[in-house]
């Protein structure tokens, strides 16, 4: 007994370089180019933008610390977090990205927040204030991978996440 394929192929068209590409056109390797040499040169101040950002992210510790954990206030010290795991990357400095988001994580859900252990908060700041004061970039550097990984370990251990 022989059974007959009744299936039907069809051909869907690839529409991405319509989404991509489409009413843009390519992309410009000449802007691009442009874009990076101009991050280049503002890279002489990404030590003193990081220094700042850090302060700002200081600054939220101290504030849920006199004026106790609250939703604004842990949504301010989360907001600062949150930019440091973008800039820090940026800045040149991938482990405080990596610090930063680790902190993210652990304050992320709002419902949750209250119950971050302090503790913890503390020592991802702290972190992310020594890589900056010792020029800790990535975790390639022996203190730098220890300290990420621990902070990544306790985050998952905290039963909030």
């Amino acid at each position: 007994m022989s059974q007959q394929n009744t299936g039907q192929v069809i051909q869907v068209p690839n529409t991405l370089r319509l989404k991509v590409g489409g009413r843009f056109g390519a992309v410009d390797a000449s802007a691009i180019a442009k874009a990076e040499a101009a991050l280049k040169s503002l890279s002489g101040n990404f030590a003193a933008w990081l220094e700042d950002e850090v302060t700002k992210l200081e600054a939220a510790r101290q504030l849920v610390k006199t004026e106790g954990a609250t939703a604004d206030t842990m949504e301010t010290l989360y907001l600062r977090a949150h930019d440091l795991k973008g800039l820090g990357a940026t800045y040149e400095f991938p482990l405080i990205t990596r610090m930063a988001g680790s902190l993210c994580k652990l304050i992320d859900d709002k419902d949750k927040r209250m119950e971050a252990p302090m503790v913890l908060i503390d020592a991802h700041i702290d972190g992310i204030k020594a890589a900056v004061r010792d020029s800790i970039k990535t975790d390639d550097h022996p203190v730098g991978k220890i300290l990420v990984e621990e902070l990544e370990r306790r985050v998952a251990a905290s039963g909030l996440v």
